[in-house]
């Protein structure tokens, strides 16, 4: 359009012998009295266009990261290393650059890991267990535990009493990580529980196998949790009449096992360096193959996160320069206990303290039907104003309307939060069917929702990071170790 415009003011000065229409002056011969075309002007120029995320993109993005080629994309894995040289190379393709700090798009952490030997064995004077007849080993640091068993029945969690082995017989009323976590802090070396739906659908998710502690090789733990086993209900009660006997767990001798991880990290510089980073994560990594050969895909655990931070990468990149930067990260190992997000939070590519805030995005390929039309829901967003200040802007956030289910200890955001960062996690359903589940396919996702929420994303991070608003906890909203 300009083009034309200059055109045809050059057309107007050469015509200029002719009258001057827009003047209203009739060229003379002579040199002192000359019409002047009119001077060609830009035209003013257009807000540009909102952006659109397509479909397309969204689609394209899953049908790779929740392929069978990735085999589920397990955590520490060559699949998960993919999967984020994958990311790394979106990242570059929109124009984000390496972390200050970094040649690349890649960060790499060692994860330590330990394979149990499959032969526990649980005795207690005539009693007798063990894991091929029906014990679970339902947690392991590979400790052997002998000691007293006590009993802890009732409904408070704060009741249960002390004693290096304790039997769970409590009302299934409160959550049986609330229970576990008391017998844990009463110094529990083995923690005895009781077969249960909820049980069976938690070890379910955990891919059918004995969790392990899984520590960064530069960061072990500084102590061990308790043993835990689940015993059915028969075996359970039998036990439960031997209050104040000795009883034993030997474990066979447990493989170390060390891997590495992998996140990758696409940087956005801002036009004012002192006004901070804005951190927009994600987790790249599932559950990976099953023992069985079942191929746990994790469309939307959490591909749909990753597609999220993509895209919002994708649209930011292509705007005109923010005036704080971005940092987007897709984490490795989060299924493992957040390893990913820890290694960066020790590790970080730029000073914590410039990070204003982080959104972690993770399950938003459904739509929660406690939530209107829409919605999404920020994992504890009582705990600060950065959700009622995006809400008051237009994004579509609602709270966490399952605080029973801790969520917001439960993603990489709290490796952050630890570190004294505002940071949330922003979901669509999180307690979706296909959680965990050879379900969790790119064909049970809702497209449409998730392009919507995707959508819907893109102007909150924008206002963060154009905006001189500051996210602040609110009292007692701050977690500590």
């Amino acid at each position: 359009m300009l083009i034309r415009r200059l055109f045809l003011a050059a057309s107007l000065v050469a015509l200029s012998s002719g009258p001057s229409m827009a003047q209203g002056v009739t060229r003379q011969s002579t040199d002192t009295h000359i019409a002047r075309a009119p001077v060609a002007r830009p035209a003013p120029a257009e807000p540009p266009a909102a952006w659109v995320v397509e479909p397309r993109w969204v689609r394209a993005h899953e049908a790779f990261l929740a392929s069978d080629a990735l085999q589920g994309r397990g955590s520490a894995t060559r699949d998960e290393a993919i999967a984020a040289t994958y990311v790394a190379a979106q990242f570059e393709s929109y124009g984000l650059t390496p972390a200050p700090g970094m040649d690349g798009y890649l960060q790499t952490a060692k994860v330590v890991t330990f394979k149990p030997s499959g032969k526990a064995r649980l005795t207690a004077g005539d009693f007798k267990l063990d894991e091929s007849q029906g014990l679970l080993l339902y947690y392991s640091a590979g400790h052997s535990v002998t000691g007293k068993l006590v009993v802890a029945t009732g409904e408070d969690p704060a009741t249960v009493p002390a004693g290096d082995v304790i039997m769970l017989a409590v009302s299934d009323k409160t959550p049986v990580s609330d229970w576990i976590g008391a017998a844990d802090a009463k110094g529990a070396k083995l923690i005895i529980m009781r077969e249960s739906d909820a049980l069976k659908k938690r070890w379910a998710a955990m891919g059918g196998r004995t969790r392990t502690p899984v520590f960064l090789a530069d960061a072990p733990p500084k102590r061990s949790r308790a043993e835990m086993v689940v015993l059915p209900a028969a075996a359970f009660d039998a036990l439960k009449a031997n209050t104040g006997m000795t009883l034993t767990l030997d474990l066979g001798n447990m493989q170390r096992i060390e891997s590495t991880t992998t996140n990758a990290i696409g940087y956005l510089a801002g036009s004012d360096p002192s006004a901070g980073v804005v951190l927009v994560t994600s987790h790249l990594d599932h559950l990976g193959v099953l023992d069985d050969g079942t191929v746990m895909h994790g469309a939307n655990d959490d591909a749909s996160g990753t597609v999220a931070v993509l895209e919002v990468a994708h649209a930011l990149a292509a705007g005109t320069q923010p005036k704080r930067g971005l940092l987007f990260v897709a984490y490795g190992a989060e299924e493992i206990g957040g390893m990913g997000s820890t290694y960066f939070a020790n590790h970080p590519p730029i000073p914590l303290e410039r990070i204003v805030a982080n959104l972690e995005f993770e399950m938003i390929g459904a739509q929660d039907p406690k939530l209107a039309d829409g919605e999404l829901m920020m994992t504890g967003f009582e705990r600060s104003n950065l959700g009622e200040t995006l809400k008051a802007k237009g994004a579509r956030l609602a709270p966490d309307p399952y605080p029973e289910q801790h969520f917001f200890q439960r993603s990489d955001n709290y490796s952050l939060a630890l570190k004294g960062i505002v940071a949330h996690t922003i979901s669509g359903w999180a307690v979706t069917p296909t959680y965990h589940s050879p379900d969790d396919t790119v064909d049970n996702l809702n497209l449409p929702f998730m392009t919507a929420a995707i959508q819907s994303l893109i102007v909150p991070v924008e206002y963060l990071v154009n905006s001189d608003f500051t996210p602040q906890w609110k009292a007692g909203g701050k977690p500590s170790e």
